[in-house]
């Protein structure tokens, strides 16, 4: 038997202020209500809008950061994985569905997202590894095997995938 997936992604909005509250072992847990929308042609040809509205909850450190800047209307993307609890209230059994997110995205949209500092909606350009920044004193590589008989076109396919080479190592050439 295989393993099964349990995965989902909303994009939707905020349906009101999340709530922060703390477990008895102290881990942080942020609720909030989402509304994801959708529009679609009914049997008459009419456009009709159907919201849904999800219950997300967000455990740990990142939850008590998101819990001073999410806002009741704030555009995101949540990732994470659906869960059923079951309670009893008033000796009827109850069951309680939720989405526990892993990752939560701000979408650039919503009432106050001008309000917040960029760093937490736009990425931070400042920053970038020294791997991937190019080296602007290096000649480009030039590939210097010998030409073999072919079309014109292989020459430019040829010489566009040379200026994309990085240096090998010298290596000794192949007794014949």
């Amino acid at each position: 038997m295989s393993d099964g997936m349990n995965k989902v992604i909303l994009f939707g909005n905020l349906g009101s202020d999340p709530e922060l509250r703390y477990s008895s072992s102290g881990t942080a847990i942020l609720h909030f209500r989402m509304a994801t929308n959708e529009s679609f042609l009914d049997r008459n040809r009419d456009l009709t809008q159907r919201t849904e509205w999800h219950s997300i909850a967000m455990f740990g450190p990142r939850a008590e950061g998101l819990a001073r800047v999410l806002t009741k209307g704030a555009g995101v993307i949540i990732e994470g994985a659906l869960r059923t609890s079951c309670y009893e209230k008033d000796g009827v059994k109850r069951y309680r569905t939720e989405i526990h997110a892993r990752d939560l995205h701000f979408t650039g949209s919503g009432p106050r997202m001008q309000e917040m500092p960029p760093s937490l909606h736009e990425p931070d350009e400042s920053f970038v590894p020294e791997e991937v920044n190019p080296l602007a004193d290096e000649p480009p590589v030039v590939d210097e095997r010998p030409a073999a008989a072919s079309t014109a076109r292989s020459h430019r396919r040829r010489a566009a995938a040379s200026a994309h080479r990085t240096p090998l190592p010298e290596i000794e050439p192949y007794p014949h």
